[in-house]
C-alpha cells in the first residue's frame, strides 16, 4: 500500500521512525508528513532516510512540482495514518481546518481512502469534552482509531493517554489493507479501547 504517515508534535512522535521502519519492510510505500511541532522531537532527515522519500512538514516544502504536494499524496495513498494524533490535529481534522500540510492532505483524500487514527496526548485532554467532541466527529467521518493505551505518561500522570503500541497499530495498518483476509469491524468504533475499528464503509458517498 501507498501509506501517508503524519506525525504530530507529542513525545511519541519518536515512535514514529520504528512505525515507518517497519511499514518500509513490510513493503509499503510510506511517506512520511509532519507538523512543524513534531520536528521538535524527530528530525525529518530521520524520517526521510527510513522512508527513502521526501518529507512534507509546511505548504512552502510543496515546491517541486506544479501539482501541490497536499493534492498528490492525498490522490496516490491507500491509507492515512496519524501516528501520534495530537488534540490539536483532532481539532483541524474535526472542523476541517487546514493550515499545514498534514490537515491539508486529510481534507483532500478521496472519500473512500481510510483513515487510521492513533492519539497520544495527556489523559485530561483525552477525555476533555471538547476532545471527546472531536472524536465523535470524526467517528461520524468515518475514520477508524486505534488506542490511546492506558499507563505511564510523558507528562507524569498515569493513566489513558498512551500511543498504542507500534505492533498493535501495524496489526491496525493489516486488517485495512484491501488484501486482508482479516474481516473488517464495521460497527461503530469505540475510541476508548485499544483495538483497530475499520469504518471504511461509513467513509464512502452515500
Amino acid at each position: 500500500m501507498t501509506i501517508i504517515l503524519g506525525i504530530s508534535g507529542s513525545i511519541a512522535a519518536y515512535k514514529a521512525a520504528d512505525l515507518a521502519s517497519q511499514l518500509v519492510r513490510q513493503g509499503h510505500e510510506v511517506h512520511a508528513v509532519m507538523t512543524r511541532a513534531a520536528t521538535e522531537f524527530i528530525t525529518p532527515l530521520t524520517l526521510q532516510t527510513l522512508t527513502r522519500n521526501r518529507v512534507l512538514v509546511s505548504l512552502e516544502d510543496e515546491k517541486h512540482s506544479w501539482k501541490p504536494g497536499h493534492i498528490e499524496l492525498a490522490d496516490q495513498a491507500d491509507l492515512l495514518l496519524v501516528a501520534p494524533a495530537t488534540a490539536n490535529v483532532l481539532a483541524e481534522f474535526a472542523h476541517g481546518l487546514a493550515p499545514d500540510s498534514l490537515s491539508s492532505i486529510y481534507l483532500a483524500l478521496p472519500r473512500t481512502t481510510p483513515v487510521l487514527i492513533a492519539p497520544a496526548m495527556n489523559g485530561k485532554m483525552w477525555l476533555h469534552p471538547a476532545t471527546q467532541r472531536n472524536v465523535q466527529h470524526l467517528q461520524q467521518d468515518g475514520c477508524a482509531w486505534v488506542g490511546p493505551a492506558e499507563g505511564d505518561l510523558a507528562c507524569g500522570y498515569e493513566g489513558i493517554g498512551r500511543l498504542a503500541a507500534v505492533e498493535e497499530i501495524l496489526a491496525c495498518v493489516a486488517a485495512m489493507s484491501p488484501d486482508s483476509d482479516l474481516h473488517p469491524i464495521t460497527g461503530q468504533p469505540s475510541v476508548m479501547v485499544g483495538e483497530c475499528n475499520d469504518t471504511r464503509a461509513h467513509r464512502s458517498h452515500p
